[in-house]
């Protein structure tokens, strides 16, 4: 509200020249208290005023008024406010106790569909680390599309089809043991999957028998296709435990192969419209004026590429959702696909190609490298959740014996320490993969918040605090950082989401716990004079640490 407000006046003051948009967005906040709430650097205004920007924030300065403000200085050539803190404090805190669930909440996403391409790992392979990120930043975003107002579509677009199942198909007919299959089925097939790429490598001609029994798939032929299915299966079950470790579910499970049946249409449809054109035998979209290579549809023996499939899926999320945009959550090695995919859908008139976006995100690296299932080096997301869980178990016997759900919470906090050692990071970044780092129980983690929102609860018990009947004349100075941060939250959620980045609520998260456990150690609450009011405030900050954490798919214990 203060920024608008602020905005708005100095908008005003300048003139026509300057809307408030951009006003606001060179508002700061300083870094220092001592130079206020907010600020307003005048320098981008000296070159057309043609005045110092000492001058110019003198002349706006002077003009600023309004009861928010408590009072207002210049720095050279900064406007520097400082807000009344009791009236914030006030606004804030009735702001939130007259619709908690709604604070934060925004409505620009009401009666709009999002689609969410997300997860995706690919069947008759381990659920590895480098899966855990379109897995959780895919349920944040949809989680923070919610948040303002969407209808959201999880779909989980399983990769079941491709080339690579013809060489698993011919490496399982060479090595494969249907016992270890049935005992250990991602093991195994993993397995054998790594010893075809290692002996094709020596050689050649296994590449050629892996593309063979790719064409018996397509052919469904009866022997590939009852393997493949049984491969399908047993990987299902599989993800199927990781996806309940992290509580992530889906409106939508499908494979690419769904779609077999539907690409010849789709084919058809390019064809009519003169966009196929021959190359070395193979079907392709020439995307010359888009300066990208061509987008092959069909190779020269007759079998499709994923991006048949994508162009086909695409067409038939819009004719089932009409939705309003389509989040693909996949690696940036991808981004050359994805463009060609949205080139191809509007060189074919549809309209709403535009409204296709690849949320990119960076690799999880392995000392510096990337992880590989061909090469046999990757790390096993179940591996790492029960292995967090089973540290988590550990620090709550050695510090809380007592703890009566001890194995529940030893769950909530080892899967929230690894979800959350992801979700801090910038989705755009790669991320190392360091054990040692997730599973700390300190500093900027899951943990941390879990701890911070398990003592709030501990607070507000022994202060019979009733959120029904709050005090929200708020005066303790010391209450006026929390107060600062826990107001942003509305901010936060709206930036999280229009930038894709569920970061920015991780980090907003992690300032709200600082400040509260800053506020808390300098402030006495139970037995103070202001008890109801600073017990208002604490349950303010309780449940946007519950309700942030829940966004980015943390649960929070009560106790640990």
């Amino acid at each position: 509200m203060e920024k608008q407000i602020l905005a708005l006046q100095i908008a005003h003051i300048l003139g026509e020249e300057y809307p408030r948009d951009w006003v606001q967005q060179q508002i700061e906040t300083p870094k220092q208290s001592s130079h206020g709430d907010l600020a307003f650097p005048c320098f981008p205004l000296a070159k057309t005023l043609k005045k110092s920007p000492h001058l110019i924030a003198e002349e706006v300065s002077s003009q600023l008024k309004h009861p928010i403000f408590k009072d207002v200085q210049t720095v050279g050539g900064y406007i520097n406010i400082f807000l009344d803190q009791g009236f914030v404090a006030e606004h804030t805190l009735n702001q939130f106790y007259q619709d908690p669930e709604a604070f934060g909440a925004h409505e620009f996403g009401k009666g709009k569909t999002i689609v969410l391409d997300m997860s995706a790992p690919n069947i008759a392979k381990p659920f590895s680390m480098g899966h855990l990120r379109s897995t959780v930043i895919g349920n944040a975003l949809s989680n923070l599309a919610q948040k303002c107002g969407y209808e959201t579509v999880k779909i989980n677009y399983i990769g079941d089809y491709g080339t690579q199942f013809g060489k698993l198909l011919a490496a399982y007919l060479k090595w494969g043991q249907e016992e270890s299959l049935k005992q250990n089925p991602i093991q195994e097939l993993t397995r054998v999957y790594v010893k075809f790429h290692h002996a094709s490598k020596e050689d050649p001609s296994f590449i050629d028998e892996g593309r063979e029994w790719f064409k018996k798939l397509e052919d469904n032929d009866e022997e590939a296709i009852a393997l493949w299915k049984w491969f399908k299966a047993v990987s299902l079950e599989e993800f199927e435990k990781i996806y309940n470790l992290l509580s992530i579910t889906f409106d939508l499970t499908r494979g690419e192969a769904y779609y077999n049946d539907k690409m010849d249409t789709t084919i058809d449809m390019l064809q009519e419209k003169g966009l196929l054109e021959k190359s070395d035998g193979a079907q392709v979209v020439r995307l010359d004026e888009e300066e990208l290579p061509p987008c092959l549809i069909q190779k020269s023996n007759g079998t499709t590429i994923y991006a048949t499939r994508d162009i086909t899926a695409a067409i038939d999320r819009k004719q089932t959702y009409n939705f309003d945009e389509a989040l693909y959550v996949v690696g940036h090695e991808q981004t050359l696909h994805f463009q060609q995919i949205k080139h191809v859908l509007k060189k074919a008139d549809f309209a709403w190609a535009d409204q296709l976006k690849h949320i990119s995100f960076g690799m999880m690296l392995q000392d510096g490298k990337k992880m590989s299932t061909r090469q046999g080096k990757t790390v096993l997301l179940e591996q790492v959740l029960q292995e967090a869980i089973s540290q988590a178990a550990n620090n709550i016997k050695e510090k809380n014996p007592q703890l009566k759900n001890a194995e529940e919470v030893a769950e909530q906090v080892g899967v929230g320490a690894v979800i959350f050692h992801d979700l801090k990071h910038d989705r755009r970044n790669d991320v190392e993969f360091s054990l040692e780092d997730m599973l700390t129980f300190e500093g900027h983690t899951a943990p941390y918040l879990q701890y911070t929102y398990a003592r709030t609860v501990s607070l507000l018990e022994k202060g019979n605090f009733d959120p029904n009947n709050p005090v929200t004349d708020v005066q303790t100075a010391s209450a006026w950082p929390l107060i600062k941060t826990i107001r942003l939250f509305p901010e936060v959620i709206e930036k999280a989401y229009q930038e894709y980045d569920p970061s920015k609520l991780a980090k907003h998260l992690l300032d709200v716990a600082r400040h509260f456990n800053k506020f808390y150690a300098l402030t006495k609450v139970v037995g103070s004079a202001e008890e109801q009011a600073l017990l208002s405030l604490i349950y303010a900050v309780n449940y946007q640490l519950k309700d942030g954490l829940s966004i980015l798919g943390i649960q929070a214990p009560e106790n640990m």
